[in-house]
Protein backbone atom coordinates (compact mmCIF):
# COMPACT_ATOMS: atom_id res chain seq x y z
CA UNK A 1 0.00 0.00 0.00
CA UNK A 2 1.36 3.45 -0.89
CA UNK A 3 2.49 5.84 1.81
CA UNK A 4 -0.28 8.25 0.76
CA UNK A 5 -3.05 5.69 1.32
CA UNK A 6 -1.58 4.53 4.62
CA UNK A 7 -1.26 8.08 5.78
CA UNK A 8 -4.92 8.70 4.92
CA UNK A 9 -6.00 5.54 6.76
CA UNK A 10 -3.97 6.52 9.78
CA UNK A 11 -5.53 10.00 9.78
CA UNK A 12 -9.09 8.60 9.55
CA UNK A 13 -8.46 6.17 12.40
CA UNK A 14 -6.91 8.89 14.51
CA UNK A 15 -9.92 11.14 13.80
CA UNK A 16 -12.31 8.45 14.93
CA UNK A 17 -10.33 7.94 18.13
CA UNK A 18 -10.23 11.68 18.86
CA UNK A 19 -13.95 12.22 18.19
CA UNK A 20 -15.01 9.29 20.32
CA UNK A 21 -12.72 10.37 23.12
CA UNK A 22 -14.66 13.67 23.24
CA UNK A 23 -18.24 12.55 22.62
CA UNK A 24 -18.86 8.93 23.48
CA UNK A 25 -18.52 9.23 27.28
CA UNK A 26 -20.70 12.38 27.37
CA UNK A 27 -23.99 10.79 26.37
CA UNK A 28 -25.98 8.22 28.28
CA UNK A 29 -28.12 7.64 25.22
CA UNK A 30 -25.20 6.43 22.99
CA UNK A 31 -25.98 3.97 20.23
CA UNK A 32 -23.34 1.61 21.68
CA UNK A 33 -21.35 1.43 24.91
CA UNK A 34 -17.93 3.07 25.39
CA UNK A 35 -16.16 -0.27 25.69
CA UNK A 36 -17.67 -1.44 22.40
CA UNK A 37 -16.58 1.77 20.67
CA UNK A 38 -13.03 1.45 21.99
CA UNK A 39 -12.86 -2.17 20.90
CA UNK A 40 -14.13 -1.29 17.42
CA UNK A 41 -11.62 1.53 17.02
CA UNK A 42 -8.78 -0.64 18.36
CA UNK A 43 -9.67 -3.35 15.89
CA UNK A 44 -9.65 -0.87 13.02
CA UNK A 45 -6.29 0.51 14.09
CA UNK A 46 -4.88 -2.99 14.31
CA UNK A 47 -6.06 -3.59 10.78
CA UNK A 48 -4.44 -0.36 9.63
CA UNK A 49 -1.19 -1.34 11.35
CA UNK A 50 -1.30 -4.78 9.78
CA UNK A 51 -1.83 -3.24 6.36
CA UNK A 52 1.04 -0.86 6.95
CA UNK A 53 3.35 -3.64 8.06
CA UNK A 54 2.48 -6.03 5.24
CA UNK A 55 2.32 -3.36 2.59
CA UNK A 56 -0.76 -5.01 1.13
CA UNK A 57 -3.03 -3.00 -1.17
CA UNK A 58 -6.22 -4.92 -0.77
CA UNK A 59 -9.02 -2.84 -2.21
CA UNK A 60 -11.63 -4.83 -0.30
CA UNK A 61 -9.89 -4.30 3.05
CA UNK A 62 -9.51 -0.61 2.33
CA UNK A 63 -13.15 -0.24 1.34
CA UNK A 64 -14.34 -2.16 4.38
CA UNK A 65 -12.16 -0.05 6.63
CA UNK A 66 -13.52 3.11 5.10
CA UNK A 67 -17.09 1.90 5.49
CA UNK A 68 -16.46 1.01 9.14
CA UNK A 69 -14.97 4.41 9.84
CA UNK A 70 -17.86 6.04 8.01
CA UNK A 71 -20.33 4.07 10.15
CA UNK A 72 -18.53 5.19 13.27
CA UNK A 73 -18.61 8.79 12.14
CA UNK A 74 -22.31 8.48 11.31
CA UNK A 75 -22.98 7.15 14.79
CA UNK A 76 -20.91 9.95 16.29
CA UNK A 77 -22.96 12.51 14.39
CA UNK A 78 -26.14 10.78 15.59
CA UNK A 79 -24.81 11.05 19.15
CA UNK A 80 -24.13 14.75 18.63
CA UNK A 81 -27.66 15.32 17.39
CA UNK A 82 -29.14 13.31 20.24
CA UNK A 83 -27.01 15.14 22.79
CA UNK A 84 -28.11 18.49 21.34
CA UNK A 85 -31.74 17.38 21.57
CA UNK A 86 -31.24 16.27 25.16
CA UNK A 87 -29.58 19.58 25.99
CA UNK A 88 -32.53 21.41 24.47
CA UNK A 89 -34.97 19.26 26.43
CA UNK A 90 -33.07 19.94 29.64
CA UNK A 91 -33.18 23.68 28.99
CA UNK A 92 -36.92 23.48 28.37
CA UNK A 93 -37.41 21.43 31.54
CA UNK A 94 -35.46 23.98 33.56
CA UNK A 95 -37.59 26.75 32.08
CA UNK A 96 -40.79 24.83 32.82
CA UNK A 97 -39.69 24.22 36.42
CA UNK A 98 -38.79 27.89 36.83
CA UNK A 99 -42.18 28.97 35.42
CA UNK A 100 -43.97 26.50 37.70
CA UNK A 101 -42.11 27.76 40.77
CA UNK A 102 -42.94 31.33 39.80
CA UNK A 103 -46.64 30.48 39.41
CA UNK A 104 -46.65 28.64 42.74
CA UNK A 105 -45.10 31.67 44.41
CA UNK A 106 -47.72 33.96 42.87
CA UNK A 107 -50.51 31.61 43.95
CA UNK A 108 -49.13 31.45 47.50
CA UNK A 109 -48.88 35.24 47.69
CA UNK A 110 -52.41 35.58 46.34
CA UNK A 111 -53.71 33.13 48.92
CA UNK A 112 -51.95 35.02 51.70
CA UNK A 113 -53.51 38.28 50.55
CA UNK A 114 -56.98 36.75 50.36
CA UNK A 115 -56.60 35.19 53.81
CA UNK A 116 -55.45 38.49 55.27
CA UNK A 117 -58.70 40.03 54.08
CA UNK A 118 -60.53 37.77 56.53
CA UNK A 119 -58.07 37.85 59.41
CA UNK A 120 -59.14 39.92 62.44
CA UNK A 121 -57.49 43.31 62.77
CA UNK A 122 -56.50 45.12 65.93
CA UNK A 123 -58.28 48.49 65.94
CA UNK A 124 -58.54 51.37 68.38
CA UNK A 125 -61.74 53.43 68.35
CA UNK A 126 -62.76 55.99 70.97
CA UNK A 127 -59.98 54.80 73.28
CA UNK A 128 -61.00 51.13 73.06
CA UNK A 129 -58.78 48.49 71.48
CA UNK A 130 -60.36 45.32 70.12
CA UNK A 131 -60.25 42.77 67.33
CA UNK A 132 -62.48 43.34 64.32
CA UNK A 133 -63.02 41.62 61.03
CA UNK A 134 -61.95 43.62 57.97
CA UNK A 135 -65.60 43.77 56.89
CA UNK A 136 -66.60 45.38 60.19
CA UNK A 137 -63.90 48.00 59.90
CA UNK A 138 -64.84 48.74 56.29
CA UNK A 139 -68.59 49.09 56.97
CA UNK A 140 -68.16 51.22 60.09
CA UNK A 141 -65.72 53.59 58.41
CA UNK A 142 -67.98 53.84 55.36
CA UNK A 143 -70.98 54.87 57.51
CA UNK A 144 -68.88 57.35 59.48
CA UNK A 145 -67.50 58.87 56.28
CA UNK A 146 -71.05 59.52 55.05
CA UNK A 147 -71.97 61.11 58.41
CA UNK A 148 -68.98 63.42 58.26
CA UNK A 149 -70.04 64.75 54.87
CA UNK A 150 -73.18 66.10 56.56
CA UNK A 151 -75.46 63.56 54.86
CA UNK A 152 -76.99 62.56 58.20
CA UNK A 153 -80.11 60.99 56.71
CA UNK A 154 -78.01 58.79 54.44
CA UNK A 155 -75.83 57.63 57.32
CA UNK A 156 -78.80 56.45 59.44
CA UNK A 157 -79.49 53.24 57.49
CA UNK A 158 -75.76 52.54 57.25
CA UNK A 159 -75.28 52.66 61.02
CA UNK A 160 -78.58 50.83 61.60
CA UNK A 161 -77.52 48.00 59.28
CA UNK A 162 -74.11 47.88 60.92
CA UNK A 163 -75.56 47.41 64.41
CA UNK A 164 -77.94 44.74 63.11
CA UNK A 165 -75.24 42.89 61.14
CA UNK A 166 -72.50 43.05 63.79
CA UNK A 167 -74.29 43.03 67.17
CA UNK A 168 -71.19 41.77 69.03
CA UNK A 169 -68.72 44.09 67.35
CA UNK A 170 -66.49 46.35 69.40
CA UNK A 171 -67.64 49.14 67.08
CA UNK A 172 -71.26 48.93 68.25
CA UNK A 173 -71.10 51.53 71.08
CA UNK A 174 -69.47 54.05 68.74
CA UNK A 175 -71.90 53.12 65.95
CA UNK A 176 -74.86 53.74 68.28
CA UNK A 177 -73.41 57.09 69.33
CA UNK A 178 -73.09 58.31 65.73
CA UNK A 179 -76.43 56.80 64.80
CA UNK A 180 -78.06 58.73 67.66
CA UNK A 181 -76.41 61.94 66.50
CA UNK A 182 -77.59 61.35 62.93
CA UNK A 183 -81.14 60.77 64.19
CA UNK A 184 -80.95 63.91 66.35
CA UNK A 185 -79.85 65.87 63.27
CA UNK A 186 -82.86 64.52 61.33
CA UNK A 187 -85.18 65.28 64.31
CA UNK A 188 -85.88 61.63 65.06
CA UNK A 189 -85.44 62.33 68.78
CA UNK A 190 -87.13 59.25 70.19
CA UNK A 191 -84.97 56.84 68.19
CA UNK A 192 -81.92 58.89 69.05
CA UNK A 193 -82.72 58.53 72.78
CA UNK A 194 -83.11 54.78 72.34
CA UNK A 195 -79.66 54.45 70.77
CA UNK A 196 -77.95 56.70 73.30
CA UNK A 197 -79.51 54.71 76.14
CA UNK A 198 -78.42 51.45 74.54
CA UNK A 199 -74.86 52.77 74.49
CA UNK A 200 -75.04 53.75 78.19
CA UNK A 201 -76.58 50.42 79.16
CA UNK A 202 -74.02 48.27 77.28
CA UNK A 203 -70.91 50.39 77.87
CA UNK A 204 -71.33 52.95 80.68
CA UNK A 205 -67.56 53.45 80.83
CA UNK A 206 -67.27 54.18 77.11
CA UNK A 207 -65.45 57.40 76.15
CA UNK A 208 -68.63 58.62 74.41
CA UNK A 209 -70.93 57.80 77.36
CA UNK A 210 -70.97 61.32 78.92
CA UNK A 211 -71.75 62.85 75.51
CA UNK A 212 -74.49 60.26 74.98
CA UNK A 213 -76.10 61.22 78.31
CA UNK A 214 -75.95 64.90 77.39
CA UNK A 215 -77.45 64.12 73.98
CA UNK A 216 -80.36 62.32 75.66
CA UNK A 217 -81.09 65.47 77.64
CA UNK A 218 -80.92 67.56 74.47
CA UNK A 219 -83.42 65.23 72.78
CA UNK A 220 -85.74 65.48 75.82
CA UNK A 221 -85.52 69.26 75.71
CA UNK A 222 -86.51 69.17 72.02
CA UNK A 223 -89.44 66.94 72.96
CA UNK A 224 -90.47 69.43 75.70
CA UNK A 225 -89.78 66.84 78.39
CA UNK A 226 -88.23 69.27 80.84
CA UNK A 227 -88.55 67.01 83.88
CA UNK A 228 -86.92 64.12 82.05
CA UNK A 229 -84.12 66.36 80.77
CA UNK A 230 -83.43 67.69 84.30
CA UNK A 231 -83.24 64.15 85.69
CA UNK A 232 -80.88 63.07 82.89
CA UNK A 233 -78.57 66.04 83.48
CA UNK A 234 -78.45 65.42 87.24
CA UNK A 235 -77.60 61.75 86.65
CA UNK A 236 -74.86 62.82 84.22
CA UNK A 237 -73.28 65.07 86.86
CA UNK A 238 -73.25 62.20 89.35
CA UNK A 239 -71.92 59.58 86.95
CA UNK A 240 -69.36 61.67 85.06
CA UNK A 241 -68.54 64.72 87.22
CA UNK A 242 -65.10 65.33 85.68
CA UNK A 243 -66.20 65.10 82.04
CA UNK A 244 -66.55 67.98 79.62
CA UNK A 245 -70.20 66.96 79.22
CA UNK A 246 -70.71 67.65 82.94
CA UNK A 247 -69.78 71.32 82.46
CA UNK A 248 -72.33 71.59 79.66
CA UNK A 249 -74.90 69.79 81.85
CA UNK A 250 -74.52 72.40 84.60
CA UNK A 251 -75.13 75.19 82.14
CA UNK A 252 -78.27 73.51 80.77
CA UNK A 253 -79.61 72.82 84.27
CA UNK A 254 -79.28 76.49 85.13
CA UNK A 255 -81.42 77.38 82.14
CA UNK A 256 -84.06 74.75 82.92
CA UNK A 257 -84.70 76.14 86.46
Amino acid sequence: MSARILSRHHAIAALAVAVFACWAPASQAALFEDDEARRAILELRQRVDALQQSGQRSGDETSQLRRSLLDLQTQIEALRVEQANLRGQNEQLRKDVSDLQSRQKDIAQGMDERLRRFEPLKVNVDGREFQADPAEKRDFEAALAVFRTGAFGDSVPLFTNFVRQYPSSGYVPSARFWLGNAQYATRDYKEAINNFRSLLSAAPDHARAPEAALSIANCQIELKDTRGARKTLEDLLKAYPQSEAAAAAKERLSRLK
